[in-house]
């Protein structure tokens, strides 16, 4: 990747006002968070995980929800800490260019980084709590590990007795038409979008990109190999995120 590339994208950043960030399961990697389908994957490594993503299954078989919750327990995402490539994201709220932060990603890495969380747009879903099935109770999901840790393997709702889930979108399972808009809408609005760390396959998230486009703004792509949009993009680097994103703000400036 030529320095010249970089350096056109660095300055397309710099003179952004609103700048979208659209971000993937790549720029948690360096955090120690898997991705799901890569050489080192959690599906990769255990299919039957998939099976705890699929609704159908998560609510259908007690078995599959009660080693769910064991692997919740063990989540590298509790230890996480956020990397450099979260901080750089940080860094533009800090300056004022930051319009939203759509995310993919269930961790949290962004909100412990320190953006505001008002601006962090989580399409699916967090980690961080569990929502009853039946009468959509949220609360931490803290309290809930409490439970399986003092012996309950699958936690019933307290305030109901259906089944608890992570507050996260599983597959088969419908997204928030208000999350989803915003995203959009956010896209639309913005000036310049980076989108880092996805492969811009699963949609309707990956529709920010091609929006964003339609609209005017500036794309710049930064991943670790090529996307299912690298058309629409002014900029393309392929790379080490935690280490082109921080040079692509000037973080050390």
């Amino acid at each position: 990747m030529s320095s010249d590339l970089v350096a056109a994208a660095t300055e397309a950043v710099r003179a952004a006002e609103r700048i979208v960030v659209l971000t993937g399961a790549g720029i948690s990697t360096d955090s120690g968070i898997p991705d799901f389908r890569g050489p080192n994957g959690l599906w990769t490594k255990n299919p039957d995980a998939e099976k705890a993503s699929d609704i159908r299954f998560y609510l259908g078989e007690r078995d599959v929800r009660v080693a769910a919750w064991q692997n919740r327990l063990v989540t590298p995402a509790w230890t996480a800490e956020p990397n450099p490539g979260h901080a750089a994201i940080v860094e533009l709220e800090r300056r004022g260019q930051l319009h939203a932060v759509v995310t993919q990603n269930i961790d949290g890495l962004h909100q412990k980084a320190g953006n505001d969380p008002g601006k962090v747009i989580e399409v699916h879903g967090t980690v961080w709590f569990t929502r009853c099935w039946s009468c959509d109770d949220r609360r931490p999901m803290v309290e809930s590990l409490d439970r399986v840790r003092a012996g309950e393997d699958d936690p019933p709702c307290l305030v109901c007795g259906g089944i608890l889930k992570s507050d996260t979108i599983s597959f088969g399972q419908a997204l928030v038409p208000e999350v989803i808009e915003r995203a959009l809408r956010v896209s639309d609005e913005c000036d310049l979008i980076l989108a880092v760390g996805s492969t811009l396959s699963v949609f309707p998230a990956a529709n920010c990109v091609p929006r964003a486009r339609a609209g005017g703004a500036q794309v710049i792509i930064l991943n670790g190999a090529e996307t299912a949009m690298d058309r629409y993009a002014n900029w393309l680097l392929v790379g080490q995120i935690g280490e082109i994103l921080p040079a692509l703000v000037e973080t050390g400036d």
